[in-house]
């Protein structure tokens, strides 16, 4: 399953780097693809993840908001 997301706040690469590790240390999950360039975060996993689980990851990150992707 892949699920997009929109995540803002994220300025460098290195927010990018912080935000794909939290978010991947999440049980369940197999990928994450970040981009800065559109401000999008794929996670891949078997089963789905909760969004509050996401929204936590992406917070531990630093001072990014997350939000599930209009398309």
């Amino acid at each position: 399953m892949r699920v997009r997301y929109v995540v803002t706040g994220m300025t460098c690469h290195h927010c990018v780097a912080h935000v794909t590790e939290e978010v991947s240390s999440l049980p369940g999950v197999s990928a994450v693809e970040v981009s800065l360039d559109d401000a999008s975060m794929v996670v891949e996993s078997s089963d789905p993840i909760e969004f509050s689980a996401i929204t936590q990851a992406v917070a531990e990150a630093g001072e990014y908001t997350v939000a599930h992707a209009t398309s």
